[in-house]
């Protein structure tokens, strides 16, 4: 017996070593087909970039301070930028791709999906736009763009009047940084190792003037750069996920964005960015010929390095060479700087093997094009519907029986379009207002539609049908005016502000009401505006914005029933541009956004109806009093009280009752997009932490939470509170 466990344990023994040479044998194998440590993947991150450095030149350094950072030399597999704020944009009236632009799904513009008041909708969003990104990049019948895609806008929209209010999320921070981290994941995936594409943020920081935003500063003080402006960024970069950012424009307190020290001591230092920081477009020409800030473009090249760009948007070879020459800068600047390139080149698995890269397959292993595909088209259609605002129904105007209609008449300028923005590809098809309706009624229905310039013909149509649906808005590329013209006030774009908020169709509008009072306006704009005659005399206005495909259908849906209203604003709306401040005044504590309008608008932020109606009941904290350190569950009852299924956007608000500082008279700090059957009641929970609570302290250089009364809001808008409890901070 004891001979034969003898040889048992000689023969485990011999086994054991030959299972440690093939692990050798098989790791000497693995390393032997890389050429250059930095490919192996195995190895450190850091590790495998010291690698990819001391095997550049110089020359090849400064190369990869531009928006592609690849060496073909080294087979170093880089990556360009694309744009898709609302879709992945390789079209549209910019003509993104130039040469050989191709058609991509395209969702609402930014601030409607805003209005959706629903990340999950977002993050659905960002990730179709994000398979798309990867299926041009990699299929080998396209091989286009890029992996680093430039969304989603953090800027605050803090000012309706601004040109490109339409790429924001609206006026909150909370709401914002919400919306951004939603959006972001979605663009970066579901893998815990490696990236769909790579968001980057724009662009940082308050960059929300569009007249005069190459030379112009935004002023204000520390708290509210901490806890208004970069507040989406900085959860962008630190909950998010986001590695990339683009600088803006214009200066902050009189030093340009391009280089300053914000970028280096708070989004590196404090926030971990450790990725990508690019300039805007031609932004290291204009600090020297708009901002006068540098004597010349090596002193400015030299100082966006210093600041932490790692890479220009811009002519910048030259610039950096002469300041190397110069000794403005070393070497070992440039190095620190392009380690955040290869970071992100890393996440994006352009450096490693195909087959541990779970997104390499796209473009390779499928064959349709994925925006031909149908459940991409019901998404659109899906998100467009959740963004409606139903702003107005006076008597149950809305919905429309479709069962015995006659006749319907769809008129105004955009009755019969689907208009982009700048950063908008293009889409396979659009489906216009009137071609939505006109699919949505029997072959009994007549529908007329016109839009036209001459009003007896529109008069005419709207006297003879049983409902009129004014379909107008704001031109979103200002009607092809060019580059920084705006013929009409009311309208804006990038490069050009708003000068009036206005609607000059409401004339229009006046007439066509005068024959028919059945006339029901759809304001399909990127922009609040003061339509004080609609309000007051109109039986219904509903709210979308531009670029969907499947805007014409979605609008249908709402129009005859087949989907509740349930988007909100995310903009104060005024009564008139009396009630806002100066443009300039980025100080918002002056009378801006709901945080501190103390006047009466003619919409406020959160605001939407529905076709139901809903009960708020038996508010409860759990626990009752808020710890510094701790948490609270807040739970309500919510019932549909009306005969139709809907669904209800529940909000959040807290008010501080007696802090020391300045605080706004109240903000969001919670909310929730629930849908609830007809007669049903459901329990809502909404968490609280007191670190949300927090403000920025500025002699301590850091947040700080008070103690002392809350007071905890509960409703349906920001003017809409239902339920309320004041509470204790201990």
């Amino acid at each position: 017996m004891n001979r034969v466990r003898k040889s048992i344990n000689v023969y485990l023994i011999i086994l054991f070593i030959h299972f440690i040479l093939l692990i050798f044998f098989c790791n000497e194998s693995t390393y032997a087909q890389y050429s250059y440590p930095f490919q192996n993947p195995k190895l450190p991150v850091e590790e495998r970039i010291d690698n990819i450095l001391s095997l550049l030149n110089l020359n090849e350094k400064i190369s990869c301070l531009s928006t592609y950072s690849g060496l073909e030399r080294l087979r170093i597999k880089g990556t360009r930028h694309v744009e898709g704020l609302h879709g992945l944009a390789r079209g549209g009236p910019s003509n993104w791709g130039r040469i050989d632009p191709v058609t991509t799904t395209i969702f609402p513009q930014a601030i409607g999906l805003a209005e959706s008041w629903d990340p999950t909708i977002l993050k659905t969003v960002a990730g179709i736009e994000g398979y798309e990104v990867r299926y041009l990049f990699q299929n080998p019948d396209y091989l286009k763009g890029g992996l680093i895609v430039r969304a989603p806008n953090a800027d605050m929209g803090r000012d309706i009047r601004w040109g490109r209010n339409e790429e924001c999320y609206g006026e909150d921070p909370y709401l914002s940084s919400v919306m951004a981290i939603a959006f972001i994941r979605g663009l970066q995936g579901e893998d815990t190792t490696y990236w769909l594409t790579a968001s980057l943020m724009k662009h940082f920081l308050a960059n929300s003037n569009e007249d005069g935003r190459d030379s112009t500063s935004s002023n204000f003080d520390e708290r509210l750069w901490r806890e208004y402006y970069s507040f989406p960024f900085m959860k962008g970069v630190t909950i998010g996920g986001s590695r990339a950012f683009m600088t803006a424009y214009n200066a902050h307190n009189g030093i340009p964005c391009t280089v300053h020290p914000m970028l280096q001591n708070i989004t590196i230092n404090e926030w971990g960015q450790n990725g990508i920081i690019c300039t805007d477009g031609g932004a290291l020409r204009l600090l020297v010929s708009s901002q006068k800030a540098f004597p010349d473009l090596e002193h400015a090249a030299a100082a966006c390095i210093k600041a932490g760009i790692s890479q220009f948007l811009d002519i910048y070879v030259n610039a950096v060479k002469h300041a190397l020459e110069d000794s403005l800068i070393a070497e070992s600047d440039i190095d620190r700087v392009l380690r955040g390139n290869f970071r992100v080149m890393i996440k994006l698995g352009l450096l490693d093997p195909p087959d541990l890269v779970p997104y390499s397959i796209i473009g390779i292993s499928d064959t349709l094009e994925p925006w031909l595909k149908e459940d991409h088209r019901r998404t659109v259609r899906e998100v467009t519907r959740k963004t409606i605002v139903l702003l107005k129904n006076s008597d149950h105007m809305l919905p429309i029986d479709r069962t015995n209609l006659k006749s319907i008449a769809v008129l105004g300028s955009l009755a019969d379009s689907v208009l982009l923005d700048w950063y908008s590809g293009t889409p396979p098809y659009r489906v216009s207002p009137a071609e939505g309706i006109r699919r949505s009624v029997s072959n009994l229905t007549i529908v007329n539609h016109y839009n036209g310039n001459n009003l007896d013909s529109a008069v005419n149509l709207a006297k003879t049908s049983e409902f009129v649906i004014i379909c107008t808005g704001n031109h979103p590329v200002c009607n092809y005016a060019g580059w920084g013209k705006c013929p009409t006030p009311s309208d804006g774009r990038e490069g050009v502000d708003r000068k009036s908020i206005d609607l000059e169709q409401e004339d229009f509008i006046k007439q066509i009401y005068a024959v028919n009072p059945k006339t029901i306006l759809v304001l399909i704009s990127s922009f609040p505006y003061a339509i004080n005659w609609s309000q007051q005399n109109l039986p219904a206005i509903l709210h979308m914005t531009h670029c969907s495909q499947e805007l014409g259908n979605a609008l249908a849906d709402v129009l005859f029933g087949d989907y509740d209203p349930a988007g909100r604003l995310v903009q104060t709306w005024p009564v008139s541009l009396d009630q806002l401040p100066p443009m300039m005044d980025y100080n918002i504590r002056n009378g801006k956004t709901y945080h501190y309008f103390k006047k009466i608008p003619l919409y406020p932020f959160g605001y939407g109806l529905s076709y139901t109606s809903f009960k708020y009941s038996n508010l409860r904290l759990n626990p009752e009093s808020l710890k510094k350190d701790g948490k609270m569950m807040i739970h309500v009852e919510i019932t549909n009280t009306g005969k139709r299924d809907g669904e209800e956007v529940v909000q959040l608000y807290v008010k501080h009752l007696d802090s020391k500082v300045t605080r706004p008279l109240l903000e969001l700090k919670g909310f929730k997009r629930i849908e609830i059957k007809a007669g049903k009641t459901k329990i809502i929970n909404i968490p609280l932490s007191a670190e949300s609570l927090t403000y920025w302290n500025e002699e301590m250089n850091t947040f700080k939470i008070e103690t002392g009364k809350i007071e905890i809001m509960i409703g349906s808008s920001s003017t809409d509170i239902r339920l309320t409890k004041k509470i204790k901070i201990e």
